[in-house]
């Protein structure tokens, strides 16, 4: 023997497994599962979402038979917080899940350019990477002091640089530049965060960098000069040597040279001798021999 039993469906009871699928800066997309297995007919749901920090509310609604409902919600802010409660349109009972957005992303490429009195804080504009930034909303920059454990709110900025003065030597601060915050510092971008470090000189590392590789280069440059120098007088040495040999072998060269063979001769010492030992001696003419004069 057996018996069916068939549970009646009881809209009152809340939707089941409420939570976040995925977040974005915008956006957030939700999921849950009806209060209860195989709906025989459409059900309408009441999603309200609750701005946590503007304090406002909107209620969105969606109606299908599915057990497992997706379902994104739309034109939220960066960086906000959201409670979101879905129920039944007949206001059953709920099921809540708090959701944070995306918030901006940091500033890039931020740089120090040390000034004699001051420095000067540089990046890019967010707008360049976020559709969702107006340069309007401005930047916030903040500095901590590590040497005294303070965290100070330097200012706001529409600009993308940010002048920072008095700054105390010997000390290391950290500077932050970041989309402004919207209410009560809350909704704010990610900070950029660049590390100064005084080195007891009023110069950051970089700077310091640059201080020491400029004292190297006023080392090398000189030596360098010297060398330079050194071998000019060397190449001029060497020429001058070379031309006056030149000119000493064409004198030599031109002395011996003979027209009528149209070219030089250089005999040997030795040479010389011979010649002279083998010609015959020529002492005198006799009077009786007729000289003849071609």
């Amino acid at each position: 023997d057996y018996v069916v039993v068939k549970m009646i469906p009881d809209n009152r009871l809340p939707p089941r497994h409420l939570h976040s699928v995925h977040t974005g800066k915008t956006f957030a997309v939700i999921k849950w599962e009806s209060p209860y297995d195989s709906p025989d007919q459409d059900m309408l749901y009441a999603v309200a979402v609750k701005d946590l920090v503007r304090k406002t509310d909107k209620i969105y609604k969606v109606k299908t038979r599915n057990s497992t409902v997706e379902y994104t919600i739309k034109k939220l802010e960066p960086g906000g917080k959201y409670h979101v409660i879905v129920q039944l349109g007949n206001m059953s009972k709920e099921s809540s899940v708090k959701i944070n957005t995306v918030p901006l992303s940091a500033p890039d490429a931020l740089k120090i350019i040390t000034e004699n009195d001051h420095i000067l804080l540089f990046w890019k504009s967010l707008a360049l990477k976020e559709s969702n930034f107006n340069e309007s909303r401005g930047y916030e920059i903040h500095m901590f002091d590590s040497l005294m454990n303070i965290t100070a709110y330097l200012g706001n900025t529409t600009e993308n640089f940010f002048k920072v003065s008095n700054l105390k030597i010997g000390h290391n601060y950290s500077f932050t530049v970041q989309a402004s915050c919207l209410y009560s510092g809350q909704m704010c971008g990610e900070p950029a965060t660049l590390l100064y470090d005084e080195l007891g000189t009023g110069e950051d590392s970089s700077a310091a960098k640059t201080g020491r590789s400029t004292d190297v280069a006023a080392i090398v440059v000189p030596v360098l000069f010297l060398l330079l120098v050194t071998l000019g007088i060397g190449f001029v040495v060497l020429y001058m040597r070379h031309r006056r040999l030149q000119n000493s072998f064409t004198a030599f060269a031109n002395s011996h040279y003979s027209s009528r063979l149209g070219s030089a001769i250089f005999s040997s010492g030795d040479d010389l001798g011979d010649e002279d030992d083998e010609a015959p001696m020529i002492t005198g003419f006799s009077d009786d021999v007729p000289m003849v004069i071609a």
